[in-house]
């Protein structure tokens, strides 16, 4: 009997996409970078180095990034990329869910921005967790629950509207207590997460959909309707974006949770860790990083 989770994303799907952008992506990566620049406070807040270091996902962004931060560049030895993406892969093509590494070979894994298109997710963090030495270090950034939640209630709103019923057309995101618990059952040390949220202003609701596709961010959703769109729904949907989610100089706001989560391969010096279910300690303390503001970006 088949004992794995149903497949949520169509990972062939979000392959394809991502290596569809890759030569744009460079120019819609302002989300990826402020995740990467958050992992990379953390490399250097840590007082230690790590020989080896993989990344998982990021389009070989993390590399290119380090030599813009000589701190964390000092940390970190051997540097192995990889992307899901060939096109965006500067080491080695890689599927988070089914690493091909050894056990106990890595001092630090980060992961930006990726493993929220993982159908198996608590599955991929065992992998990590294996793949890390010792008090080998992990980070990821995801987004998190409340991320696109203007878009998502629109074009439910326009769905219903014209078509008397929604389909699920936004993928779905994990929330910080969910990796909280989700790092505990896989068996990180002191997991702890903290969440990063950010307000992006964009002309309207198709300039906003545009810059996701320039991501690779749009729904993989395995389940998702066949049924095309229609143009007149999206239009609609435009227009309740608009209505409800406007500034008053016209602008919408759409809302990024970006999720960061940490955790330690178990060490017999660590401390022992608390009850199943009790991580809500915030990343930035634990680590000693400042806080930042979500601010807000400019948009189309």
């Amino acid at each position: 009997m088949n004992s794995s989770p149903p497949a949520l994303f169509d990972r062939a799907l979000l392959r394809q996409r991502r290596n569809r952008v890759a030569s744009t992506l460079p120019e819609h990566d302002f989300l990826l970078q402020r995740a990467i620049d958050d992992l990379l406070d953390r490399v250097e807040s840590i007082n230690r180095e790590f020989p080896r270091a993989l990344v998982l996902g990021g389009g070989g962004l993390v590399g290119r990034m380090l030599a813009q931060r000589p701190e964390a560049a000092r940390k970190i030895g051997q540097l192995v990329e990889t992307d899901l993406a060939e096109r965006l892969a500067p080491t080695v093509c890689v599927d988070e869910e089914r690493l091909p590494f050894a056990d106990e070979v890595f001092d630090l894994i980060l992961s930006p921005l990726a493993l929220h298109w993982a159908n198996d997710l608590p599955g991929a963090l065992i992998q990590i967790n294996r793949a890390l030495k010792s008090d080998g270090f992990f980070a990821a950034a995801l987004f998190g629950g409340a991320s696109l939640k203007e878009l998502r209630q629109s074009l439910m709103a326009a769905e219903a509207e014209l078509l008397d019923g929604a389909a699920a057309r936004v993928s779905p995101f994990a929330d910080t207590m969910d990796m909280a618990g989700l790092l505990q059952r896989a068996g990180f040390a002191m997991p702890v997460t903290d969440v990063d949220r950010v307000t992006v202003r964009y002309g309207n609701a198709f300039v906003l959909m545009h810059d996701l596709r320039k991501m690779g961010e749009t729904s993989v959703l395995a389940d998702r309707p066949r049924r095309p769109v229609t143009r007149h729904v999206f239009v609609r949907m435009a227009q309740i974006y608009a209505e409800r989610f406007a500034d008053a100089d016209g602008k919408i706001r759409a809302s990024f949770e970006i999720v960061h989560a940490g955790g330690w391969a178990p060490h017999p010096d660590q401390p022992r860790p608390k009850r199943p279910g009790s991580a809500t300690a915030r990343l930035a303390d634990a680590l000693g990083v400042k806080e930042r503001s979500a601010g807000e970006k400019a948009g189309g």
